[in-house]
């Protein structure tokens, strides 16, 4: 058996492999420069590289995708589940990570920690009186998402003393209340209310710049937007026009349209906006989950038991998987 990845995962992650699989490490975002070794690939494991139609098509052998992390915007899920190809991924491995990240993020605004930082190793002691930063307590967090990482998120923003505010299309007002948040039906009507905005929605047709120029008017002028969850759900130009104006006070993100972004990037030069490589998943703890859970299931994919978390739950109606059994997680 061959698996081919775009980067390593951790050792933890590799040593599942061991005698079980040959492997060949790429350290190539793409897969197309190396259809060489895709050609006799029974799996493939990758992490934030793509994984586009043209791989999958000139790859006879695969069996299975495996993405170390929960979103899949970045492989051909429709082409690979035509070819009863399962797009592995990791739910719930990094939803504390994640969460973390987008709360420390929150802090950092509203105690104006970077530009103090920039500020006083500049010999600027007189920063300290900004009146920049806010408490927290009693402020409004609305979360757009109420996902896994959304409700964990809401769960340590209310054990700071926050009210908590959520916008999901696909769960029910019952569901919300019952998470400890005031339901909202329309996301911009939570923007309007919100102190913070946290964003744990996935990348769709839907969500695509779902949080634009008009949107961001909408927003307090002290209000903070939070984005760890993709690149493309905020209009990118649209915030740091809104960010320069003082429409909204401060934003922080983990993520890019373009990743990695550009030096010359107008989203790296803003004022009042801190950003993150893309790393809010990269926790010690939760690099190790994702890169198990990922291995456990390409593994049972390729040795021909359906594994439960995959991006396409329609793969398995693949006449390639008639009379498979389900591996036991």
């Amino acid at each position: 058996m061959k698996f081919v990845m775009t980067q390593a995962v951790c050792p933890e992650g590799m040593k599942m492999l061991e005698g079980k699989a040959d492997i060949y490490v790429a350290d190539n975002q793409d897969p197309n420069n190396y259809l060489n070794e895709m050609r006799e690939a029974d799996a493939l494991i990758v992490r934030i590289a793509k994984c586009d139609g043209h791989v999958i098509e000139n790859s006879p052998n695969l069996k299975v995708i495996g993405r170390t992390g929960v979103g899949y915007d970045t492989v051909d899920v429709k082409t690979a589940s035509a070819h009863g190809i399962p797009v592995v991924i990791t739910p719930g491995a990094n939803n504390r990570s994640v969460a973390e990240h987008a709360v420390a993020m929150m802090f950092a605004l509203s105690k104006n920690l970077i530009e103090g930082q920039t500020e006083l190793c500049a010999g600027n002691w007189e920063i300290r009186g900004a009146k920049k930063a806010f408490e927290l307590e009693g402020k409004t967090i609305g979360i757009l998402g109420l996902g896994a990482i959304g409700r964990e998120t809401a769960k340590i923003c209310s054990g700071c003393g926050m009210k908590i505010a959520a916008y999901d299309p696909f769960m029910t007002r019952n569901q919300v209340e019952d998470c400890g948040a005031v339901f909202y039906e329309d996301y911009r009507e939570l923007l309007r209310d919100s102190d913070v905005v946290s964003i744990h929605v996935p990348l769709t047709e839907q969500t695509k710049n779902m949080i634009s120029g008009e949107e961001l008017k909408l927003m307090k002028k002290t209000a903070l937007l939070i984005n760890c969850s993709r690149g493309g759900i905020i209009d990118e130009d649209q915030l740091v026009q809104a960010l320069k104006n003082g429409i909204i006070a401060g934003a922080g993100t983990d993520v890019f349209c373009n990743e990695p972004p550009k030096a010359d990037d107008p989203m790296l030069n803003c004022p009042n906006l801190i950003v993150s490589p893309h790393s809010a998943a990269q926790t010690r703890e939760a690099v190790i989950k994702m890169a198990q859970m990922c291995v456990k299931g390409c593994l049972a994919v390729a040795n021909g038991k359906k594994w439960p978390y995959v991006a396409d739950k329609t793969v398995y109606e693949h006449p390639r998987w008639a009379g498979t059994e389900w591996e036991e997680v």
